[in-house]
Formats: structure tokens, sequence, C-alpha cells
């Protein structure tokens, strides 16, 4: 195929979703967004316990609404793909969704960490996962879910991206960039048979197929139900959103460092293969499956999560508080007497994020920011040092010389934090795709339907032409304005 051709890719995050269509073709992207809606979690009762879940039901209809736009607006619509969060799922029997998948924050999976590594110690897990440590892994949340008997009656499981898939196609499948994010993934890229016997663990996924795999028209029935098109085909893409927006980032994947900044801070490097030593495993940086045969080595910081939570929380006694706003006052605020680790668990889970933030400063005699524009100056300036941090570390494991850091996602907007991580850092950073993982879930379906061609390499080399990034120098005058 030659010439342009329109894709829609359906981008969940976290906390809200969207559905853009791209028109592409060699030496040209242009997106727009068609449909965008929220994704807030839902807190259900279990018994004497309140759990937090995912209102998939209510995701699957804003996505085939807006699957539904985007054939109306573009009826010569080749393709779409789904990309979302990691770890979570969804448990089946006979193709019927159990329950309302849970919520990575929701905290069942406490309780089971421990029981976990008693059978598979962390050492152990690392040298076959090659995952970093972190209570929300997949193999923690079904290890809770033994616990609590729901495995008994599933007989199948998928990860988010696939579920729906399903629902629109009818198609079961397990793409790999979320695959490897379960922590039941081995560095061969095959299940670990042998792991799941030992923490008795049924055969719940489907097989492993690579980004860009049809999985076919959506179903007749959807198709009337929801008065969408059945011209086109789903795919799948790097359906883990960070691997489809590291397959966007415009870099020399030799010399730069990556930043995928939005809920989440993911800080790291494309490498070739794998890298499980126990240094790498001490500073908890995590390989997971990037396109085509790459490998994410990176290491999750908390990320913008911190900021839209605390604002979140500031809206419900102050309807106009505005974080743009408070971003441009946070420029000439002073900077914080210390900055707070961003990672410590207190962070995790949704609430009152300021008053935390004050409880880990006080608790440590530490001066607490006071008011909403030191708050946010306090978390810009955390966020950032973690971030140079992360780099840095990367770069001591991969000896890897890192001449530029990219930053993209949400956080590429942020000029403050921009300039504040090439500041701690010491290194350039270059800022954008602010629309990374929308743009590499387009360029996957983009090579699968024939518009584009080449490695991801080349198609990064589209994603520079298309959206070149602004840079930002280190220096050490106070910062103007923020964006």
């Amino acid at each position: 195929m030659t010439g342009t051709g329109v894709v829609a890719a359906v981008d969940l995050g976290a906390t809200s979703g969207r559905v853009m269509l791209a028109r592409v073709g060699p030496g040209r992207i242009s997106m727009r967004q068609v449909a965008r809606f929220a994704n807030d979690p839902l807190p259900l009762w279990h018994g004497d316990r309140e759990a937090l879940h995912w209102d998939l039901p209510g995701l699957y209809r804003h996505v085939a609404h807006g699957l539904a736009e985007a054939g109306r607006l573009e009826p010569g619509l080749l393709s779409a793909g789904i990309d979302s969060w990691a770890v979570d799922y969804g448990l089946l029997r006979d193709g019927a969704l159990l329950n309302l998948p849970h919520h990575y924050r929701d905290a069942r999976t406490t309780d089971v960490v421990a029981a976990v590594h008693k059978v598979v110690d962390q050492a152990e897990l690392y040298r076959r996962n090659g995952l970093q440590f972190l209570p929300i892994n997949t193999v923690y949340q079904l290890a809770a879910e033994k616990l609590a008997g729901t495995l008994e009656v599933a007989d199948s499981a998928l990860l988010i991206p696939d579920l729906l898939g399903y629902w629109l196609t009818g198609t079961a499948v397990t793409e790999r960039t979320n695959a490897s994010t379960t922590g039941l993934l081995g560095l061969d890229g095959a299940w670990d048979v042998e792991l799941r016997r030992r923490l008795a663990l049924p055969n719940l996924f489907p097989d492993v197929v690579e980004p860009g795999t049809p999985l076919g028209p959506v179903l007749q029935g959807v198709a009337t139900a929801f008065g969408l098109h059945r011209s086109f085909t789903l795919s799948t893409v790097a359906s883990h959103d960070t691997a489809s927006a590291v397959a966007a980032v415009p870099m020399d994947a030799e010399s730069a460092a990556y930043i995928s900044c939005g809920t989440w801070g993911l800080v790291g490097m494309e490498l070739p293969a794998p890298l499980v030593g126990e240094a790498g495993r001490a500073a908890n940086f995590t390989n997971e499956a990037g396109l085509d045969g790459r490998t994410r080595f990176l290491r999750n910081v908390m990320g913008l999560w911190l900021l839209s939570e605390s604002v979140r929380h500031w809206q419900r006694t102050d309807p106009t508080v505005d974080l743009s706003r408070l971003l441009t006052a946070a420029v000439t605020a002073p900077a914080p007497a210390a900055v707070f680790d961003v990672d410590d668990p207190l962070f995790l889970a949704p609430g009152d994020i300021p008053d935390r933030i004050a409880a880990w400063y006080s608790s440590r005699d530490l001066p607490v920011p006071e008011g909403p524009v030191r708050m946010v100056r306090a978390i810009v300036e955390s966020l950032a040092v973690a971030f140079a941090a992360g780099v840095r570390e990367a770069a001591e494991l991969t000896g890897v010389a890192v001449r530029t850091i990219h930053l993209v996602g949400g956080g590429a907007r942020n000029t403050l934090l921009c300039r504040l991580v090439a500041e701690h850092a010491g290194t350039p950073v270059l800022a954008g795709p602010v629309e990374a993982t929308a743009l590499g879930n387009i360029l996957v379906q983009a090579r699968t339907g024939g518009l584009l061609h080449g490695d991801v390499d080349a198609l990064r080399a589209e994603v520079l032409t298309a959206f070149p990034p602004r840079r930002y120098e280190p220096r050490t005058e106070s910062i103007e304005k923020a964006g």
C-alpha cells in the first residue's frame, strides 16, 4: 500500500481515555482527538473492606462510541488499536466476565507479597522475569485472587486492552509488551510454566502475539449496537501504553535516556536485550518488552499522579483550583528546603496527597511547603530530582553515556518540570511529543497496514519530522516561566 491512510488509536490512561484519528503516510502524521472520557476508580465494598475496581463496561461503551465517531468522520478508516496501562486484567468463564477488574491501586496484594516470596524470592523472580518489584504486578494480584478463591471459578484471563479487543472482535490473545509486565512471562518470551506451577496458579492467559497482529473486524452485534462500521480491522499494537510511548520517542537509543511522564514516570533506556544482574534488581529497574524485540530497561517513578490527585483534593473544597495557574505561580515560588521521596508507598493510594506530603516532611522535622503553590513547587522539584537520579542510575547500570534525555507524554507540556530535569540531570532535555502513546499506537498500525515501513528507528524518524521536540539546556539561573 502507498500514499496515506487513516487509523484510530484508542489510548486508555489510568485517569482518562481518548480516541485519536490519524492520517499517516511517509513524511506525514496528523492527529486529532474525536473522543475523550474520564476513567475514574470505582470503589465497591467487599464485606468490611472498600475495594477499588475499574469500570470496564463503562470504558468499553466509551471506546465503542469513540470508534463509531471515528468511522463516521472517516468512512475509509483502515484500522484501530487499543493501548492501556499494564498489569490489570479481567477473569472470565466461558467468555463471560466474572467480576469487575481490580484497580492496581487496590490494597489487596498487601498480604500476599510475602507469601509469594516465601515460595519464590525476589532475586529468583528477577532472574526469571526481569521485573522490578512492585506489589501491583499481576503475579501478586493473581496470588490474591487465589487466596480469595476466585481463580477456582475462572477458566481464562485477559489483560485490559486484550479484554476490550475480545469484546469488540471475539478474538482472545495476549499482546507481548503487556504480557511482559505480568511477572509470568519468562525472559525467553514464553509463559513461565514452572513459576506458575510453583505458585499453584492455573494457566489462564491465551497465547502471546506480537504488536501488529490483526484481530479482525468488529462483531456484527457490536456494530449494530453502537453504529460501528465493519470495514476497519482491529489489530494489536504495543498495547502497554509505555511500550507505545517509547516506540514514539525520537531518540538515538545508543546515547539517550527517556522519561515517559504521565500518571507514572517511566525512566530508563532502550536495550537490545534484558539486563538482569543483581545491581539492576537492587536498583529496582525492570526489563519489559518493547517494539521489534527491544527491551525497555526502566524504573517506575511516581509521576503526575501526585499533581492530579492533589488538585482533585483541593477542588473538593475550591472548584476554582487550576493546575496550569498553580504551575505558573510555582515558577517564582522558592524551592523546597528539601525534596521528598516521591516513591514512598505513602503516596500510592488515592486520597489527600497534600496532607500525606506534609506528614512526610513533618515526620522528618523538615519544613512543610505551605499552601497549594509551594506544595506544587515541592512536587515538581521532587519529581525532577527523582527523574534525574533515575537517568544517572540507568546510565551507570547500562554503561550508556547519556547525551540527551527525551521527556514525552503529558509532562512534556510542563515547562517547569522539563527545565528542572535538565538542571538536576545536567543534561539537555528534549521535550515531546506530548501524544507519544497515541503516536506509538498509530505507528504500529500504519506499519501493519503498509502505510509506513521499516523498523522502530525508521518509525521514530517519522515522529522527529512531524513533531520536532523542544530543547531545554541545563542552566543555573532561576526559571522565568512555566507552560
